[in-house]
C-alpha cells in the first residue's frame, strides 16, 4: 500500500510569561514507505506569527518577519548551526520507522452499501448510490461496471469525508436507466482488500419495497406473539 498524500508527525515546544508565548514545531513529512524523501520542516513562531523557518529540502533557514530575516542571514553563515538543524532529519527517519507501520500499515477493511434513489417525480429508480463506510486509511477508489466493464460517465463522487474517530467514508452516485439483462455494479478498491470488492445492483426489488416488506414482516410476527399470548392467557383463564 502506499500514500497519494503526505504522513506527517509533529512535536511542538511551547514557553510563555505575561501573556507572550514562543513556540517551536518539529514537523517530519513522509511519502515513501522506505522513507527517502523525509523532509523536516522547523517553525519557530512568536504569538502564533511564523518569524523563521528551516526547512531541510532547502537546506537553509528563511525569515519571515525583519527579525527573522535577520537571524536567518546568520544561522545560514554557520555551518554548525546548519549542521545541527540538517542532523534532525535522523530523527524524523527514527520516528518514521516507529509510526508508519503502526498508522500506514494498518487498515480497516469498509463497509459497503449499495441503494437506489428515486428522483421527485420520478417513478423509477434512476440514481444508484455506492457507499463505503468506517475504513482506513482514506486512499480507496469507488468505480461502476456495466455487465464488468468499467464505466466512465454519469458517475459522480464525494471526497474522502473523516468521521471524525480516524475513520473515513465516501459515497458515489450513478445516474441510471434501468435496461433488460444488464448488470450494474459498484466496485470499491482499496488497501485492506486483497482483490477489488465488487457489489451487484439487484433491481428487482426496491429499497422502498424492502422497508415495506420488513414492517409487514414484523407486523405479522407482533400480531402472531400477541395471539399466542391471548391464547395462553384464555386456557388459563378457562382452567380457572
Amino acid at each position: 500500500m502506499f500514500l497519494t498524500k503526505p504522513l506527517s508527525f509533529f512535536i511542538i515546544l511551547i514557553t510563555g510569561t505575561d501573556g507572550y508565548y514562543a513556540s517551536i514545531l518539529f514537523q517530519c513529512t513522509y511519502i515513501s514507505r522506505d522513507l527517502s524523501d523525509v523532509e523536516l520542516i522547523c517553525s519557530m513562531s512568536f504569538n502564533k506569527a511564523v518569524q523563521i523557518q528551516f526547512n531541510s529540502t532547502l537546506g537553509k533557514y528563511q525569515g519571515f518577519t525583519e527579525i527573522g530575516v535577520e537571524y536567518a542571514h546568520l544561522w545560514n553563515n554557520n555551518p554548525k548551526t546548519l549542521s545541527d538543524i540538517s542532523n534532525l532529519v535522523n530523527v524524523c527517519k527514527h520516528y518514521g520507522e516507529i509510526g508508519y507501520p503502526a498508522i500506514v500499515d494498518k487498515s480497516v477493511k469498509p463497509k459497503i452499501k449499495l441503494r437506489s434513489m428515486k428522483r421527485f417525480g420520478s417513478s423509477s429508480p434512476d440514481v444508484l448510490v455506492c457507499s463505503a463506510y468506517d475504513f482506513y486509511p482514506e486512499q480507496i477508489k469507488v468505480s461502476w461496471l456495466r455487465d464488468g466493464k468499467q464505466m466512465d460517465t454519469n458517475a459522480v463522487s464525494t471526497e474522502e469525508l473523516a468521521n471524525g474517530n480516524w475513520y473515513y467514508q465516501i459515497h458515489s452516485h450513478l445516474e441510471y436507466t434501468p435496461k433488460s439483462g444488464e448488470k450494474i455494479s459498484c466496485m470499491v478498491e482499496h488497501g485492506s482488500f486483497n482483490k477489488p470488492m465488487i457489489i451487484d445492483w439487484d433491481p428487482s426489488i426496491s429499497e422502498s419495497n424492502r422497508n415495506k416488506i420488513a414492517i409487514g414482516v414484523s407486523g405479522l410476527v407482533l400480531g402472531i406473539i400477541i395471539a399466542a399470548a391471548g391464547l395462553i392467557y384464555y386456557k388459563k383463564k378457562k382452567k380457572q
